[in-house]
Formats: C-alpha cells, sequence, structure tokens
C-alpha cells in the first residue's frame, strides 16, 4: 500500500522519533503536517538547534509534501488554531501520531523523587501529558471524519518501574493507558488506536548528550554512555514501523496494544537506515534482567 492522498499529522515533530516518523510517512506518500515548537526564527524552552522548517525539509525530499505549522501542544489556542487551517485545507485526518514530550530539562534519575523540585515534577507531567490530552480532544474528531489511526509515542512497552523517576515513571505510564482507552474507545468509531515504543535511541539530543555523531557513536559505549547504548537505534527504525502500522489494512489488531519498534521491525520485515537490526528487547531479557556481563556480551547476538 501507498498514503498516496492520506493525511498525517505529526506533533513534537522537531526532532527524535517525531521527525523520523513525519519523514518516513511522506515517504510512503502522504500529505504530513509537522508540528512543533522550535522554528528557524524561535526556539522552544528546549534550547535545542533543530526546527521544524528542517523537518519539513527532509519530507519533501523524501517525496512527502510537507505543511509545517508552530503549534505549542500547552496552549489550547495554538492547538485550536492547528485544527481550524486543517480543517480550512483538508477533509480530516488518516493518521494522528502523537509525540509531544518536553519533558528533558525537568527529569531527575539521580535523586529521590522528595529531593527533587516538585515544579520540575508539575511541569514535566503537564509537558508529557497535558499536551496529548489537549491534542487529542481537539484533533480527534478530524480523525473519526476519516476512520483513522492514532498514535501514541512513549518510552517502554510495559509498565515496569526501571527506576527513571516518578514523574517520568507517571508520563510514560500514561501514554500507554492512553493508547489502551484509545483501543478500546475508537473501536466504536471503525478507528484504531495504540501506543509504540522506541529502544534505546539514538536521538540528537542523546548524541550530544554522549558527545559522539551518529558516524562515531560506538565510541561512547562503556565511556559516557552505558554498555547497553552498543544496542542502541535511530529514530528511523520507529519511524519506519509507524509508517508500516499506517498501511497496514489490518492494523485493527493491535488496537489498544503497546508495540515496540524491535516488534514492528519482525512484524514487518525492515532494518534502520544503517542496516542494522537491533532487538533491545531481548537485549533486555536476556542480558540487563540476568547477571551476564553486559560488557563481553557480543552486541551482534541481538541483531
Amino acid at each position: 500500500m501507498s498514503l498516496e492522498g492520506k493525511v498525517a499529522v505529526v506533533t513534537g515533530a522537531t526532532r527524535g522519533c517525531g521527525r523520523a516518523i513525519a519523514v518516513e510517512l511522506g515517504r510512503a506518500g502522504a500529505t504530513v503536517y509537522v508540528t512543533g515548537r522550535t522554528t528557524r526564527e524561535t526556539r522552544s524552552p528546549m534550547q535545542r538547534p533543530e526546527t521544524i522548517e528542517e523537518t519539513g525539509e527532509l519530507v519533501e525530499a523524501a517525496g512527502g509534501r510537507a505543511v509545517v505549522v508552530r503549534c505549542d501542544f500547552t496552549s489550547v489556542s495554538d492547538v485550536d488554531a492547528l485544527r481550524a487551517q486543517i480543517e480550512s485545507e483538508v477533509d480530516g485526518i488518516d493518521i494522528l501520531v502523537d509525540d509531544v514530550w518536553g519533558g528533558d530539562m525537568y527529569f531527575h534519575f539521580d535523586a529521590p523523587y522528595w529531593e527533587t523540585p516538585l515544579e520540575d515534577a508539575l511541569k514535566l507531567t503537564h509537558n508529557a501529558l497535558d499536551t496529548h490530552l489537549i491534542a487529542l480532544h481537539r484533533l480527534l474528531p478530524l480523525v473519526i471524519a476519516r476512520r483513522g489511526l492514532v498514535l501514541e509515542v512513549t518510552d517502554g512497552d510495559n509498565d515496569d518501574y526501571v527506576g527513571a523517576g516518578f514523574p517520568y515513571y507517571l508520563a510514560k505510564c500514561g501514554i500507554r493507558a492512553l493508547g489502551r482507552a484509545l483501543g478500546a474507545e475508537l473501536k466504536a468509531y471503525d478507528c484504531v488506536g495504540l501506543a509504540v515504543t522506541p529502544g534505546f535511541l539514538r536521538s540528537e539530543s542523546m548524541l550530544d548528550h554522549f558527545e559522539v555523531t551518529e558516524e562515531n557513536w560506538r565510541d561512547a559505549v562503556g565511556k559516557l554512555a552505558p554498555v547497553d547504548f552498543k544496542i542502541s537505534e535511530t529514530p528511523y527504525l520507529l519511524a519506519r514501523g509507524v509508517a508500516a502500522l499506517a498501511q497496514d489494512p489490518s492494523v485493527s489488531r493491535f488496537a489498544g496494544q503497546t508495540l515496540a519498534s524491535w516488534t514492528l521491525m519482525k512484524e514487518y520485515d525492515y532494518t534502520d537506515i544503517d542496516g542494522d537490526r537491533p532487538d533491545f528487547g531481548r537485549w533486555i531479557t536476556e542480558v540487563r534482567h540476568t547477571d551476564k556481563d553486559e560488557a563481553t556480551t557480543p552486541p551482534d547476538n541481538f541483531r
């Protein structure tokens, strides 16, 4: 199948998975509304250099049509304006990908929750959860009009607590809960809702954090980055799975689930853009949660 003639909206499309998903949906033929806060004129509080205009150019280069719209999903009026623009230009949304996050400045992994600033916890949950509720409230009617697909982007494919801090855990569990609820609620409207997650992500900010690039990322393993960074993936591993879901006529079989990049990779038989097939789920199960020595476990066993 192709997504020719389909309309997609990607929230949080400035960078990371949001950007890659927008590009892959465009590559499959969709018109993609590329939305986010950072433009060439204004930066978001995250102070990252990536812009929605750059994402739009990548969508166009991949063969899609990009409609770039600055939208702060913490602002109801911004989302109302986005909806009004979409309604004036097309008659609905076929694919809604809800990827807003905006919590990087506010999470604390290295201290007990009660010793961290409460204000940070509240800002994180506001940016990570309220934004999704606002987007869904305003945009779901346009999805229902086209009997479309809604994908919530989270971190992790289950609700096990891995010590990432209460607010972060609440946010990511909340997104998985939205995926379950959408799977149930949207069935009555002949729509499909679910959640998706990447593995250990080599996003722009993660590469910067570990002081490497996509070309030399392996140099960080066991140094600035933990050992399991060797089973990391680009944002395109998940993005290619999202594009495959959007083209799958039987996608309703996944309604309400949380699907991981490694699960989608095997389901639809594709690779990451570097030709790799990292199975971070197997690594978690067979190495991280056992007494195996991560440093000496060959990464090729999990590809």
